[in-house]
């Protein structure tokens, strides 16, 4: 058993829960949860609409033009009244005052506020004054020497980029623009007396593989702390001692004979081990995963390999991009991001990349990280905008940087540090830096070594990279069309309308942005639509579509690879589909040329709002069709079909494990009244972090007008099947498949059998009610029918038995039935 620190009864003041909020100069008053914010907790009280219905966000931009102030009174034990208040995600131009004193002037929605207080015993009142971010983010534009442009095209609310403070809370092109404001951690008062660890610093140093390793705590120090006995405690091991007079910094080491290893999920474990330090009567306390995580940026034959090394062993990188579970911030539950990051684990990932127009997250979802395995591509919090490189701008953000990196450090998924969000673009964007490029380079220069040296500083054992996407340090070239060097986001199929073959004419090292949009499920859409304005053309479809031109792509797509659908239901149904196909065909040919490519992050994972998007999870945490594709061509061990220039199919397995796999392979031809003809099998060994050439099936072994299916299966257990299409969809002569469903009640669960008479494509059951299917958007073949479950997310199980319905493609267009 661990030793452990026993408990110390905490004297800490917790100021959460209902506040008084109030409209400046106004008539609008309710309570105000905190953590919350001004939108959410108007809402809440009934004076004003759903945001996030129709096109209510529209007629509510006002709220973000106003002042608001939040109140609250607290009472303060007799014989201590030196404190300190303690803000964190406080956003963003605020003003406190305690008993009618300004003790804080904030402007930084990303730095923790400290503030020492002289309180008397008894009743105090506390107040908060939100200014209105609008006004603070175009005075601070005005003072400017210069014009520091932002992107016009994603924020309808201007001169975001000025503040410090969520980028997308100005609006972008998945979300809506309320520019909100708030309090979204547990503010707190600690009594002044209180010893204080200003930063708790672990490093661990780890030798050869399997050798003991040390780790070392440095903590800050504050000359209350003098003669104050001390320990630190690791697992099953314990330091003691006494502060000596004039001590400052504690630096302490412990060694690990024998360390359980912290493992990316599907690479191994994820052991964690309890870490406190006591100093006096103040304890500090984290989990930390023992883990040598390297950054390898490295020239080879090809240009320079980017890649993660994780206890020696190279980690193929499989994820997505994290977005803020919400766009309003009291909306954010724990619950509801565990959701969403324990999807992201079923469907096979092992990294998320902490998107730079978003917040840094609070320390639970980094310890949610810990626990599953996902290893965590951290921005700071920059992106598509030219900043300020003001002596005070910087000097704020090399604050942030080091608070931010201090929180941060000890966290076993903390993969990288990355400067920003396509900043290097950014220079190319707008005329202002076009035609100045020097200027805002120089700028753009000053930004980034700020935070490098912020973070270099705080965290020396930290990894480090420039910008998302970037070529490499001290390179400032283009790495959306360059696929040799470093990291590359590739949009060259969604915003410049190619064709998903095309992401077989890239090679990238690590493409840690790819993306292609689809509409969110229809429970999601009649959550914000009536039925009038089931139209994507309605007004209400466009509002909830913030990519200019996104809708026309989505229908343009289908006319390339599908008959098009009847009915809006099939519509939705179809952009799901072809949205998994873009991203199924690049993840699966990227992963076929590793070691080449060694990382996937595909944009974008979840949502903040219900929109059209290139989510792979709904609004609220329900799977759309990409993500069942994903959860397959994620899988550590899968085989995929790779369509070759001369009209033949290589079938490319890889090993993502630590251990070789025999992997066995069965390939057909498929006609489409499902009857299937062998042309090829094969069996091999693949190495550990291989990927290799399983079969290679001639163009002319599969006749014309049918389709290849193929069923793998692997020593560990892991098995699959899927088809390949050689042609469009649309050209394809599809018979009605001849569906049918049976489902019984099977505990918590529906047990659901599907059948087909004819060959059956990405058929997809749909539910009356939330829950999870284990699999959906199938490959039936007569004769093999499709054994999958249904768990609602609450209520008796029955009632999802009632209207459970099927879609698929060949009904998609061919019926009106679902609407």
């Amino acid at each position: 058993m661990n030793a452990e620190i026993p408990p110390l009864k905490s004297r800490a003041i917790s100021l959460a829960g209902n506040w008084q909020l109030s409209e400046v100069g106004g008539s609008l008053a309710c309570l105000m949860a905190i953590p919350g914010d001004v939108i959410s907790a108007l809402f809440d009280a009934g004076l004003i609409a759903d945001p996030y219905h129709g096109r209510n966000e529209y007629d509510l931009r006002w709220i973000a033009g106003r002042e608001w102030v939040i109140a609250r009174k607290f009472v303060i034990p007799a014989g201590l009244t030196d404190w300190q208040l303690d803000l964190r995600s406080l956003d963003c131009v605020a003003e406190v005052s305690v008993n009618g004193n300004v003790v804080l002037r904030a402007a930084n929605a990303f730095r923790q506020h400290v503030v020492q207080l002289d309180l008397r015993a008894g009743e105090n009142v506390v107040e908060i004054l939100f200014r209105s971010n609008l006004a603070a983010a175009d005075a601070a534009q005005q003072s400017m020497p210069y014009p520091v442009p932002y992107p016009a095209n994603n924020c309808p609310i201007p001169n975001g980029n000025m503040l410090r403070k969520p980028q997308f809370d100005f609006g972008w092109d998945w979300n809506i623009a309320l520019a909100p404001l708030g309090l979204y951690e547990e503010p707190l008062l600690r009594p002044l007396t209180d010893i204080c660890i200003a930063q708790l610093r672990i490093t661990q140093h780890h030798g050869a593989e399997g050798a003991p390793i040390r780790v070392a705590v440095a903590a800050d120090l504050t000359d209350t702390a003098a003669g104050k006995p001390w320990s630190l405690v690791l697992g099953d091991q314990i330091l003691e001692g006494v502060v000596a007079p004039g001590q400052n910094r504690l630096d302490l080491a412990i060694e690990v004979a024998s360390p359980a290893l912290w493992w990316p999920n599907g690479s191994g474990e994820q052991h964690l081990v309890g870490l406190a330090l006591q100093v006096g009567d103040h304890v500090e306390r984290r989990r930390i995963g023992l883990r040598r995580l390297e950054m390898i940026f490295a020239p080879d034959e090809a240009g320079n390999g980017l890649k993660f090394r994780v206890n020696g062993h190279d980690v193929f990188a499989r994820g997505a991009n994290w977005i803020p579970a919400d766009a309003l911030a009291g909306r954010i539950t724990r619950d509801k991001v565990r959701v969403l990051l324990c999807s992201a684990v079923e469907a096979n990932m092992n990294m998320i990349r902490v998107w730079g127009g978003g917040r840094y997250e609070p320390d639970w979802f980094y310890d949610l990280c810990d626990e599953m395995g996902l290893m965590v591509w951290q921005d700071f919090m920059f992106s598509c905008a030219l900043y300020p490189a003001t002596e005070a701008f910087l000097g704020e953000v090399a604050a942030e940087a080091a608070e931010q990196v201090a929180r941060l450090s000890h966290h076993a998924c903390l993969a990288v540090w990355c400067g920003d969000n396509e900043l290097l673009g950014a220079l190319t964007w707008f005329e202002e830096s076009r035609n100045n490029r020097d200027r805002y380079l120089v700028g753009y220069d000053r930004l980034n070594r700020t935070l490098e040296q912020a973070t270099r500083t705080t965290d020396p054992d930290a990894n480090w990279w420039p910008s998302s996407p970037s070529p490499g340090p001290m390179s400032f070239g283009d790495t959306w069309h360059d696929d040799s060097s470093g990291d590359m986001h590739f949009w060259s199929v969604w915003h410049e309308g190619r064709n998903f073959d095309h992401y077989r004419d890239v090679k990238p090292r690590f493409c840690s942005e790819f993306g292609f949009q689809s509409y969110p499920s229809m429970p999601v859409i009649n959550g914000f639509a009536g039925g009038d304005d089931l139209n994507i053309a309605s007004q209400v479809m466009e509002s909830h579509q913030k990519n200019a031109g996104g809708n026309a792509r989505i229908a343009e797509t289908m006319f390339r690879y599908f008959r098009f659908p009847e009915g809006f239901g099939n519509f939705v149904y179809l952009s799901q589909v072809q949205q998994g196909l873009a991203i199924r065909t690049a993840v699966e040919y990227w992963r076929s040329l590793k070691p080449h490519c060694m990382g996937t992050l595909y944009w974008q994972l979840n949502d903040t709002w219900p929109v059209a998007s290139w989510s792979s999870l709904n609004y609220g945490g329900s799977w759309k069709a990409l993500h069942y594709m994903a959860r397959r061509f994620f899988s550590p061990v899968t085989v995929s079909a790779i369509s070759q220039a001369d009209g033949s199919f290589h079938f490319r397995a890889v090993n993502d494990l630590l251990k070789a796999q025999d992997v066995e392979i069965e390939v057909l031809a498929t006609s489409m009244d499902g009857n299937s003809v062998e042309i090829g099998r094969a069996a091999m060994t693949v190495s550990p972090d291989a990927a290799i050439t399983l079969l290679d099936v001639p163009a002319q072994a599969l006749p014309a007008g049918q389709v290849l299916t193929y069923r793998w299966q692997a020593a560990n257990g892991d098995k699959g099947s899927d088809h390949f299409s050689p042609v469009p969809y649309k050209a394809l002569d599809l018979q009605d498949p001849g569906l049918h469903l049976s489902c019984k009640v099977d505990g918590n669960d529906l047990a659901i059998s599907i059948t087909a008479r004819n060959l059956a494509l990405f058929v997809s059951a749909e539910a009356p009610v939330p829950g999870r299917f284990s699999d959906n958007f199938l490959t039936i073949l007569p004769g093999r029918p499709a054994e999958i479950r249904f768990t609602p997310e609450a209520g008796p199980v029955g009632d999802a038995a009632r209207g459970l319905t099927l879609r698929d493609l060949y009904s998609s267009s061919h019926s009106e039935k679902q609407k």
